[in-house]
């Protein structure tokens, strides 16, 4: 596996790169000396093709079980009578339970190998949606905010970061601000909450010229600091009353979708989560996080991981057949996956503990090479360390270099502290070549 992140051009940047690469390959240009060696890592770590333009994330909070999912070991004493299926990709095999997914195999990569240093769940989804650990001095951002502050906004009237089904640890905006949270629905077959009117369309309008006056009246001969609320006040009024004017708002409306288009999500708030995230995707959203909760399994692991799975797989199966079907998987990373994943080893109760020392994500799209797998953990579960581990960090990386962004870019915090985007690095084995 090759990993590596984005180097600096130096005096190569000014060189027309694509114009050099057109004459003949880097290796001719033996002319240019030190020039054609860092064309040639700069061309390497190019996004190939063209960018992603958004992400879904399909939260799995409480850690799914490895060996339940996307990894694994039939026959073995650590699985425990978990047996697997065979997928389109011969040598890929889910658990038992992921029928509809496996026909999708070729689409979707499988990493087994990730590792984290947190085995605290409030610390580990943190690690996990931020690409950091947790920090006393600092909030991170998370990926959907990443994404947001570093793309353009597009003219989108509703938000371009969205939580469906959100637990107690949404994906958050961090140090970058409260703008950047993610805007948080319930079931999507009821309608958003918070955003239709309760008073006539003029009435409204002389609500907030009043409102208007008294943050114009506040404001006058106050420090600069006030100037700077009432501005970012004004902003937030502006935004949220052109979220309710908007007729995008129908893309969070499942309801609209036929009967039959719905069924094959499956008949849960999960189910009708993912098939809002292809609606908001389909409008220009940016990032759309889908929690699917229950899989902190304790006691009576395997019953509670089926009953899990049997949720997921209709609805991540169709996701990925209906983005494609539009057009839109290219462009769209699918990330499947939670805070981390449980221990080979059964305890006294039929459950699985905590275990941050190798477990599964899948992906799909948005450039990821699919129908294969990186890493793999021991079957017979004595060994701590996987083989070839992606550290959490990584993978944020990675998804960051798909969707064109350069994960060594600093942003400065409030307080002028600059911090990367990522300090992974990227995962060339996952992308496409």
């Amino acid at each position: 596996m090759k990993t590596g992140g984005h180097d600096g051009c130096g005096s190569a940047a000014h060189f027309p790169r694509r114009t050099l690469l057109r004459w003949g390959t880097v290796a001719g240009l033996a002319w240019l000396g030190p020039v054609a060696t860092l064309l040639a890592r700069a061309a390497e770590r190019e996004p190939r093709g063209k960018p992603a333009r958004s992400v879904i994330i399909l939260w799995m909070a409480g850690g799914p079980s490895q060996l339940e999912t996307f990894d694994p070991h039939p026959g073995t004493v650590i699985a425990h009578g978990t047996r697997s299926i065979r997928t389109a990709v011969p040598e890929i095999e889910l658990a038992d339970g992921f029928e509809r997914l496996a026909e999708r195999m070729s689409d979707v990569a499988l990493v087994r190998s990730l590792v984290s240093k947190e085995a605290d769940h409030e610390r580990a989804v943190y690690t996990m949606k931020s690409g950091y650990r947790p920090n006393p001095t600092l909030v991170h951002p998370s990926i959907g905010a990443v994404i947001c502050h570093e793309t353009e906004d597009a003219g989108l009237d509703i938000p371009r970061h969205v939580s469906i089904l959100p637990d107690q640890w949404p994906a958050r905006g961090g140090f970058l601000g409260a703008q950047y949270d993610a805007f948080q629905i319930r079931d999507p077959k009821e309608p958003v909450q918070d955003v239709e009117r309760r008073v006539a369309r003029e009435k409204m309008a002389a609500r907030l010229d009043d409102v208007s006056v008294v943050d114009r009246a506040f404001a006058a001969g106050r420090i600069r600091d006030a100037d700077i609320g009432a501005a970012v006040h004004a902003r937030t009024t502006e935004r949220a009353t052109r979220v309710m004017d908007s007729a995008q708002l129908e893309a969070f409306d499942v309801n609209r979708v036929p009967a039959s288009e719905r069924a094959a999500y499956g008949d849960t708030p999960f189910g009708r989560g993912c098939l809002a995230a292809l609606r908001l995707i389909e409008r220009g959203v940016r990032c759309v996080e889908v929690t699917l909760g229950g899989w902190d399994t304790h006691a009576r692991n395997h019953p509670a991981q089926r009953a899990r799975v049997e949720v997921l797989d209709p609805a991540f199966s169709a996701l990925l057949r209906d983005l494609k079907a539009r057009g839109l998987l290219d462009s769209t990373i699918v990330l499947c996956g939670g805070e981390f994943g449980r221990t080979p080893k059964v305890n006294p109760l039929e459950g699985r503990d905590h275990w941050p020392h190798g477990f599964s994500v899948a992906l799909a799209g948005g450039g990821i090479r699919g129908g294969r797998v990186l890493g793999g953990t021991d079957p017979l579960g004595e060994k701590r360390d996987p083989k070839d581990p992606v550290a959490v960090q990584d993978l944020h990386a990675t998804i960051q270099h798909a969707l064109g962004l350069d994960p060594r870019k600093e942003i400065r915090t409030p307080v002028g502290r600059p911090i990367a985007l990522s300090d992974g690095r990227v995962i060339e084995g996952l992308l496409r070549g």
